[in-house]
Formats: structure tokens, sequence, C-alpha cells
């Protein structure tokens, strides 16, 4: 049996966006795209998506469980890192303070990080204990839907 590396991962990518988008994410995929976002007035969720395990087994379920709240951000986006590499690259220029990570989560107001969920904080940990985390900062910075 051959197997296609290329033709597979495109699969598994697709199906990564997919998922995000169905929880109701936006996908930013360009430079432009990610200043408009974080730059827009109030709150801003981004998921940095990857292809990785924690990322379709904790931080994607993670994502679309944790929006189902009383309080959550006004903008929920997303960037795929290491397939739409300029504007994981330029959402990251906004998460000063925070090294490089993926999956991760980044909440900011106004254009400023104000917290975030790294890697570590969630490969090895449950979706819910993610969900949990994320609610916390909203509860302390968003508004009620």
């Amino acid at each position: 049996m051959d197997l296609d590396f290329n033709l597979l991962m495109n699969d598994v990518v697709r199906q990564a966006r997919q998922e995000i988008e169905m929880a109701g994410y936006s996908q930013l995929t360009t430079e432009e795209d990610v200043d408009q976002a974080l730059t827009s007035k109030g709150t801003t969720l981004v998921m940095v998506n990857s292809v990785c395990g924690c990322a379709g087994g904790i931080a994607r379920p993670a994502a679309a469980h944790s929006i189902h709240y009383d309080k959550r951000p006004d903008r929920l986006v997303t960037v795929f890192a290491g397939q739409d590499k300029e504007a994981t690259a330029k959402a990251r220029s906004y998460f000063t303070g925070y090294p490089p990570s993926s999956p991760s989560f980044a909440l900011l107001k106004d254009g400023q990080i104000l917290k975030m969920v790294e890697r570590h904080e969630i490969e090895g940990h449950d979706p819910m204990s993610v969900v949990s985390k994320l609610q916390s900062y909203f509860d302390e910075y968003c508004e009620e839907v």
C-alpha cells in the first residue's frame, strides 16, 4: 500500500480547519486579516490551531465548548501554525511576553494581550480543564452575551 503523505496531511489540515470553523471561529489566513481582527475594539479569543494530537483531542474541543457560557469574547478567530505561517507570526507578534506555542489560546482586548493558555497548559490535560481556564478568563474580561 502506497500512502501519499501530502495528500494525507492536506486531509488532516482540512478537517482541523473545518472543525474549528464549525465551532464558530473565523479563519485568519493573512497578516491583514490578523491586524484587522486583533486591533478591533473589544475582546478577541485567538486559537492557534495545529495538526498535533493535543490540538485535535484537547484544544479544538475546548475551543468549541468554552464558548457556551454566559460571558464570552466579542470575536472568535483562529490562525493555523505551520500552514498560514505569515498570519500565525503576525498573531504571535501581539502575544508579547509569551513564546510561540501551538496549540494555544490568546485573549486580547483592544489589541492588547490579557491572558494566554499555552501548549504546556493543554498537552496532557483534559479538555474540561482547558474549558474551565478559558471560562475563568471570560468571567474576568468579557461581557455577558
